[in-house]
């Protein structure tokens, strides 16, 4: 039987404190729906930005399941702040060089 991992994204529910996000898994045959909620407050505090937060939980749900030798007993899991920190870092824009460089100065 294959090993092919499939992630799904269902939806995004706003909560009074959290964004909860669903996704349907369909991992070697066996289908399976997770829940994922982030903070609002990460949103809020722009720790996180709205339109990453699929991507976020989709790298938390994918660390979940590839553990082949513990499988996921729960379907539902909270983002932490450093799981946070960590996807920021890893996705900090990269600096700009300019096109044009500088023009060498005189020095008399």
């Amino acid at each position: 039987m294959s090993d092919t991992l499939y992630i799904q994204f269902v939806e995004c529910e706003p909560q009074a404190l959290v964004r909860q996000y669903s996704f349907h898994v369909l991992q070697s045959g066996a289908a399976r729906d997770f829940t994922l909620t982030i903070a609002n407050e990460a949103f809020v505090s722009h720790r996180a930005r709205y339109q990453d937060g699929p991507d976020i939980c989709t790298l938390r749900l994918r660390r979940e399941l590839s553990d082949s030798t513990h499988p996921p007993v729960g379907t539902h899991f909270y983002v932490s702040e450093t799981e946070l920190d960590e996807y920021r870092a890893s996705h900090l824009p990269k600096s700009v060089q300019s096109l044009y460089p500088a023009k060498p100065r005189n020095i008399q």
